[in-house]
């Protein structure tokens, strides 16, 4: 788990609107992001509501990692403005408002999940009640004295995960984290991130797998570090003429390439 966490509220893993800053979560204007030559990311426009579940969709490869890193401010721009629960992304007050959740998680494999979740917390002022709240959050209560080295693939990602919540983030980043995932596994923490945002938690989720569309309610579409499209699961299917969203999102990759608006 990459972590930049957040000490919410006094207490719940939720934390609404914090400190009350008004207006979006993420205003993205003409960022760009070149790396070793390369280009990136190209020029994207986006906002980010409050509260709400955002999906970063798009294949391998179109920047949704480049992206995210961006917001958490552990990635360099060259162009453009990103502002962050209205501050400039990578802020030093932003480190205590975002939660990340990295590809690969780094939990220590040698403390218990309490231990783990417990390490995390104390380092934003977070006490036993608050890393028992977080493992309950994530259905890990009968597991909380295992060593988190001996736990399964679904479990260790969810222990991550925990980390993350336990100091209360306004805003929790969540880099593919149903990868690997059972089905069954994936729907929980899909229940589990609308439990959040009905709280006031507002979550950027990154997925490649496009039925995950229907579990956001606004959706950014990538491609090749271009934003194609802002827009809800219902407009993703008007606009990509088909009910499956993957087809939808490959008729709209093809009109972009083609020029004709879908």
């Amino acid at each position: 788990m990459g972590s930049q966490n957040a000490p919410g509220p006094a207490s719940g893993l939720a934390s609404g609107s914090g400190n009350g800053t008004a207006g979006p979560s993420v205003e993205s204007a003409g960022l760009h992001v070149r790396r070793s030559g390369t280009h990136i990311l190209r020029g994207l426009d986006f906002t980010i509501p409050p509260g709400r579940i955002t999906g970063l969709l798009g294949p391998s490869g179109s920047g949704k990692t480049t992206l995210m890193r961006v917001l958490v401010g552990v990635q360099r721009i060259s162009a453009g403005t990103v502002h962050v629960l209205g501050r400039p992304a990578g802020h030093p007050r932003l480190r205590h408002e975002v939660g990340y959740v990295a590809q690969s998680p780094s939990v220590y494999t040698d403390l218990s999940v309490e231990s783990n979740v417990r390490y995390f917390g104390a380092m934003h002022g977070r006490n036993r009640s608050d890393a028992a709240e977080a493992i309950a959050a994530v259905g890990l209560e009968q597991l909380a004295g295992r060593k988190t080295g001996d736990l399964s693939g679904g479990e260790f990602s969810r222990v991550s995960l925990a980390c993350a919540l336990v100091s209360g983030p306004r805003l929790l980043i969540l880099d593919e984290p149903t990868v690997g995932l059972d089905p069954v596994l994936r729907a929980e923490l899909w229940d589990r991130f609308r439990v959040m945002a009905d709280a006031g938690t507002t979550l950027l989720v990154s997925s490649h797998v496009m039925e995950e569309a229907s579990h956001c309610a606004s959706l950014l579409l990538l491609r090749e570090g271009l934003l194609l499209a802002q827009l809800t699961p219902a407009e993703l299917s008007r606009r990509g003429g088909s009910e499956d969203l993957e087809r939808a999102f490959l008729n709209i990759i093809r009109s972009a390439k083609s020029g004709v608006a879908p």
